[in-house]
């Protein structure tokens, strides 16, 4: 999973309280009372998605659910496989009506599982029909945010059923169709039984398998055949608002078509017969990536495909959830792995630092193995910018990633200001996640003289080829893994950097690469990528701020010249040295500083309310980069060394 950036509390509207059902955590591999499914391969459930109206922002969802007489609960998924958390949008389930025989069933909610809905099925009726509206566009909700625009839906199937409660996902069967609105087109990995036109019927699969299969559409796409072998397939499906954003070029397509084979001679094997990169291309659609086994949803602004510097500042998305197709999806720790998406069997999500913190790494690996990020000359510059973040962070010195993956639920529909400071899911345990897994990597080169690397680690840990199924891993599996690749205190390893709260992020790596740290007036490639994309301007390492497009503070480093001064978030800087602030008038005046005795002297707009902040600093503009030792290997040049080629 990429989590959207943004600002703001909005993520935290997301109540938690379920977390306190008292009822002891179970999950497949664990003693566990499930009900037996009603919802069989002989006789399913059926769920008609009409998304028509999608371009007017809903759509309605028809299931059919196998019951018994009596009291009789049906459950909205909850936590949701790939968003770590009790992320199910409740809040966009309406004009909810439940009916037998033509004849309505008063339902009613449970007053603890909020997610529970109770119905008294009359006797001698064996089915339910459900009909509900599905809400599509909720500015508010972290994960999904808008779903659809005029031209484009994204497709989730948790956000359209309810089904029975209490049973395994994976013995629980589902028979899903889908009706297009006119001129459109869809991508998904679940088999098709048949098409009529605009609407498709498609095979009986578990709710396991259906949840796990986005099903995106819209009227601009395209499928594109990415790579075959065998039986297999890898497809990129690309939805867009305008036609002209699905203009790829063919150097940049061919690039994407790397993504298959380098990841495959990266793990050794694959566990997928299908594959769909999902990507929607919309400035309406807030960014994101979930992975899934046989697909991913991937959502990007309108230009991602078609402007460079987007490349650059995110090229690693595709990259990032295709590589979980092996870790996440198929190997997964053992605690995040639950029969089913309701209590009592809340995803534990401890080693999010294994699931998410090294696929950062294997995502931006991939990503510059194929030169979708830069060439392989450029990771040094790409690797200064995300170490520059994470060292200059002063949250780390209270806070471990240990807390940040185990809370994490909360920390991904939670924000605020200052977060530096209280630091969160994302980008702790990811960028900090790729630090430390390329710790690993260049202590197993060293150990082994170059004979071994981090890809000998991932292919015991993820290697081979089957089906999609799951396979469940502890801490106790990583280390074990580990040692069989290179013997080393690969406990005390992750004690040190996840367990434990570490004031500086993994460094060794840098001078044990062949590479020596510096800060320099000459800017980051990487970094004026991002800021130019995301429409930022950072000045963390020098005076200590980040602003918006607007001049709005955003962050304030604590201990920094701008923090000293008084600076704080939702500060907007109007004018700096009696001159109208742009963002060249701010570069320019903060390298003045490095020859100039005088402080900066800023007019501020503090809600409504104007003030001078003067602001002591004299060193200049700074920019992170590294520098080759003369003499050494150049570790980092064979990390990002593609194989399949």
């Amino acid at each position: 999973m990429q989590p959207i950036q943004q600002s703001g509390s909005a993520r935290g509207r997301f109540l938690l309280a379920s977390f306190g059902v008292a009822l002891a955590l179970t999950g497949r591999g664990m003693a566990a009372t499930l009900d037996p499914p009603l919802a069989t391969a002989a006789n399913p459930m059926t769920i008609v998605l009409d998304e028509r109206t999608a371009p007017r922002g809903f759509a309605y969802s028809h299931m059919t659910i196998p019951v018994k007489p009596g009291p009789f609960t049906l459950v909205y998924p909850q936590w949701i496989p790939g968003e770590h958390g009790p992320t199910g949008p409740l809040n966009d389930l309406s004009e909810l009506r439940i009916s037998a025989s033509g004849q309505p069933i008063q339902w009613q909610r449970d007053q603890v599982d909020m997610y529970a809905f109770h119905i008294d099925v009359p006797p001698g009726v064996s089915t339910v029909n459900v009909d509900f509206t599905v809400l599509l566009n909720h500015p508010n909700n972290f994960v999904d945010g808008q779903m659809a625009t005029r031209d484009i839906m994204v497709g989730n199937w948790n956000r359209y059923l309810l089904y029975q409660r209490n049973v395994d996902n994976a013995a629980y069967f589902v028979r899903a169709s889908l009706m297009l609105p006119p001129s459109w087109d869809y991508a998904s990995a679940l088999p098709v039984a048949s098409r009529n036109g605009n609407t498709i019927l498609f095979k009986t699969v578990t709710l396991e398998t259906l949840v796990d299969s986005p099903t995106d559409s819209g009227r601009y796409f395209r499928h594109i055949l990415t790579w075959s072998g065998g039986d297999a397939r890898a497809y990129l499906d690309a939805f867009a608002d305008h036609p002209e954003d699905l203009d790829f070029s063919k150097t940049e397509l061919a690039e994407y078509k790397c993504i298959t084979p380098e990841a495959i001679a990266l793990y050794g094997g694959r566990h997928w017969n299908v594959y769909h990169a999902e990507l929607t291309l919309s400035d309406l659609i807030p960014d994101q990536g979930i992975e899934h086994h046989q697909s991913s949803d991937d959502r990007a602004r309108d230009e991602f495909m078609t402007d460079p510097l987007n490349q650059m500042s995110d090229g690693d998305l595709l990259p990032h959830e295709f590589s979980h197709s092996w870790n996440g999806k198929y190997r997964r720790p053992f605690d995040l792995q639950q029969p089913n998406f309701n209590q009592p069997y809340p995803e534990r999500t401890e080693l999010l630092w294994q699931y998410e913190g090294m696929n950062q790494y294997m995502g931006d690996l991939i990503a510059f193995r194929c030169g979708i990020k830069g060439k392989a000359s450029d990771y040094p510059e790409y690797f200064a910018a995300i170490y520059a973040q994470m060292a200059s962070e002063p949250g780390r010195n209270t806070t471990p990633i240990i807390d940040l993956t185990t809370g994490a639920p909360y920390f991904y529909v939670s924000d605020g200001d200052y977060g530096s400071l209280r630091r969160n899911a994302y980008p702790d345990f990811y960028l900090e996640g790729e630090l430390m897994w390329l710790d690993v990597d260049t202590i197993i080169r060293q150990l082994t003289k170059g004979k071994k690397s981090i890809d000998d680690y991932v292919k015991i840990f993820a290697g081979g080829t089957s089906d999609p199924r799951v396979v469940t891993y502890t801490r106790a599996d990583l280390e074990r893994y580990l040692g069989e690749v290179a013997p080393y205190d690969w406990h005390g390893f992750f004690q040190r950097y996840v367990y434990s709260i570490a004031p500086e992020p993994p460094t060794d790596e840098i001078q044990r690469a062949g590479y020596r740290y510096v800060l320099t007036d000459k800017p980051n490639r990487y970094q004026a990528a991002y800021e130019k994309v995301h429409k930022v301007i950072d000045s963390w390492l020098d005076v200590g701020l980040r602003l918006d497009a607007e001049a709005t503070v955003t962050d304030v480093r604590e201990g920094s010249p701008a923090w000293n001064a008084g600076m704080g978030i939702g500060m907007k800087i109007v004018a700096i040295d009696d001159r109208e602030f742009t963002p060249d008038a701010w570069q320019a005046a903060v390298k003045a500083t490095s020859s100039s005795f005088a402080p900066l002297v800023l007019l501020v707009n503090h809600s409504g309310y104007y003030r001078d902040i003067t602001l002591t600093y004299h060193g200049g503009l700074k920019y992170p980069h590294l520098i080759r030792v003369k003499g050494t290997v150049d570790m980092l040049r064979d990390i990002v060394k593609p194989y399949a080629k």
